[in-house]
């Protein structure tokens, strides 16, 4: 029985990366679907539930992507609502690898360490990784702030953030490299989740900062998030401090990414969110 993968896409076009990482995840067929909404998503989930009976149906799965949280929240709820009764398949959700980037992330900064009371900054946090990194920070006990270059932005995602996860984070404004630099003055960790060529901090903020105890940046391509910190750092000690850049991150969000997708296939009735897939990141970790 061939292991069967529908990525359901929010985006214009579907995912190459996460098609690319279905495979090596162990799907034997992927099928991307674009431009998938709550509203047009029924018919391709009716596909996936009536088409296998028994334990057969544990070779067909579901992938939720794109590019949007909010959108791939909605999404994933409407593919849950279709099920009924054993008429159901297992399913992700990742929208722009947001789950599995901040889960890796978040579960090297706690690896043999306690994060409750520590102070967190997440910049940029308004994005995918950033508010799930700083979800995941805050579920460990870490005071969270995240900033953004908006302050209703800031404000939105961190009632978002609390009205999903129950967890209270802080939103604030850090438009330029002066007010991040103060943003960090009292952190003991900076989690920066950029967009890809943004920088966010200057080495000069945090280098003799003896607040600052760990630093994560997901940008893997120059001029990277923290400058000072290189995208291989997986636990470098830099200025004191420990540094994980975006490909120490990424070799264990790959391998998250392909562990999940391995376990959809191991039963009809798996359901893989933030939750769940941060507990294997820091089993994995």
């Amino acid at each position: 029985m061939k292991k069967l993968l529908f990525l359901f896409d929010t985006d214009p076009y579907a995912s190459v990366f996460d098609t690319v990482v279905a495979y090596d995840g162990g799907a034997d067929r992927v099928a991307g679907y674009a431009s998938v909404t709550p509203d047009n998503v029924g018919a391709l989930v009716d596909g996936t539930i009536f088409t296998r009976g028994g334990k057969d149906k544990q070779s067909t799965a579901i992938f939720v992507g794109g590019s949007d949280i909010p959108k791939g929240e909605a999404l994933f709820e409407a593919v849950k609502k279709r099920f009924f009764g054993p008429f159901r398949v297992s399913i992700m959700l990742d929208p722009n690898g947001s789950n599995t980037t901040a889960a890796a992330g978040v579960a090297l900064l706690t690896k043999g360490r306690k994060l409750k009371g520590k102070k967190a900054v997440v910049l940029a946090g308004t994005g995918p990784v950033g508010m799930r990194a700083a979800t995941f920070l805050a579920e460990e006990g870490a005071d969270v702030t995240l900033t953004s270059r908006s302050q209703l932005r800031a404000e939105n995602a961190a009632r978002a953030i609390e009205s999903r996860f129950g967890v209270k984070v802080k939103g604030i404004v850090g438009a330029d490299d002066a007010s991040r630099a103060s943003d960090v003055k009292d952190a003991n960790i900076v989690f920066a989740a950029g967009a890809i060529g943004v920088h966010l901090l200057p080495e000069s903020a945090w280098q003799n900062n003896p607040n600052i105890e760990l630093l994560a940046d997901a940008n893997a391509q120059p001029p990277l998030g923290i400058e000072g910190i290189e995208a291989t750092d997986k636990g470098k000690e830099r200025h004191g401090k420990l540094c994980f850049g975006a490909l120490g991150i990424g070799g264990l969000k790959l391998k998250l990414h392909r562990a999940c997708i391995g376990k959809l296939f191991d039963s009809s009735e798996r359901v893989l969110d933030a939750e769940e897939i941060y507990a294997l990141a820091k089993e994995m970790a």
